[in-house]
C-alpha cells in the first residue's frame, strides 16, 4: 500500500487507500472495503471507502443504485466502537445509499451491494470466507467417498460442483483493486497459484480498460466541486 502511494499517487480528496473485494452470494456479489489495506481508520475513511465502494459497483458491477452497508455487531445505530458509531453519522449525512448497519450474515445474504469497514475486520471476513468455501467443498467430496451410493451421486452432480467451486475460488479473479491510487493496482493473494496470477493479470488489463479510476476520480471532484462530498 505504501509503494502504491509514494510511487503511483492518490486521487485528490482520498486519504486511505483500500482493497476492493467482490464475494460471492446467493443472488449477487457483494463488494467489501476495505479487505486489508488499513487496520486503524478514522471515521471519515470509512466514509471515503464508501464513496469509492459505490462508483466502484456502479462501473464494474453494473449496480445504477448501491446500497451501502456499514458492518456492524448489531443492526442497530448505536451499535459497534466509536469509529463505526462516527462514521455511521457521516454516512447517513451524505447523499449515499446507506442502508444503515450490517451484520456479518448479510455479505453473503444480498441486503447490500456495498460493505464497508477496516481492513482489519474486511481481510478476517475475506480469509473466512475464502477457508469456509473450501472446507465445504472438501467435506463434499468427503461425503462422496462414504459409499457406493454417494460416490454415484457426486459423479452425477459433477457438473454442479464445478461450478460451485468456480463462484467460491479466489483463483477466478486472482487478484483486487487498490482503490484511491491514480493508476491501476492490483493487490494478489499470498498464496496465489500461476493461474491465479494469470487471472489477476487478465483482471487488472479489463480494469485499466473499463477507466474505472478515471470514474471514481471524475466523481470524487465533481462532489467535492458541489460540496457534497465530506471527504476530509
Amino acid at each position: 500500500m505504501v509503494a502504491a502511494k509514494l510511487t503511483l499517487g492518490m486521487i485528490a480528496g482520498i486519504e486511505r487507500p483500500a482493497i476492493a473485494a467482490v464475494l460471492p452470494g446467493i443472488d449477487q456479489q457483494t463488494l467489501v472495503v476495505d479487505a486489508g489495506a488499513n487496520v486503524d481508520c478514522r471515521p471519515q475513511h470509512l466514509l471515503q471507502f464508501a464513496i469509492m465502494g459505490h462508483f466502484y459497483a456502479q462501473q464494474v458491477l453494473g449496480v445504477a443504485r448501491p446500497r451501502i452497508g456499514l458492518l456492524s455487531i448489531g443492526e442497530e445505530e448505536g451499535k459497534g466502537d466509536r469509529v463505526t458509531v462516527e462514521a455511521y453519522g457521516l454516512l447517513a449525512g451524505s447523499d449515499l445509499n446507506f442502508i444503515g448497519n450490517v451484520e456479518g450474515r448479510d455479505v453473503f445474504a444480498g441486503t447490500v451491494d456495498v460493505v464497508v469497514c477496516d481492513g482489519f475486520v474486511g481481510n478476517v471476513v475475506l480469509k473466512v470466507s475464502e477457508s469456509l468455501g473450501e472446507m465445504v467443498f472438501r467435506m463434499l467430496r468427503q461425503e462422496a467417498q462414504a459409499s457406493p451410493l454417494a460416490a454415484a451421486g457426486f459423479l452425477l452432480a459433477k457438473g454442479a460442483f464445478a461450478g460451485f467451486r468456480r463462484r467460491i475460488d479466489y483463483a477466478e479473479v486472482g487478484g483486487a483493486p487498490l482503490l484511491g491510487i491514480t493508476r491501476p493496482c492490483l493487490i494478489g493473494h499470498g498464496r496465489s497459484t500461476p493461474r491465479a496470477i494469470c487471472n489477476a493479470l487478465r483482471f487488472a488489463h479489463s480494469y485499466a480498460r473499463q477507466g474505472v479510476i478515471r470514474h471514481i476520480e471524475s466523481r470524487i471532484a465533481e462532489l467535492q466541486r458541489s460540496g457534497k462530498g465530506v471527504l476530509t
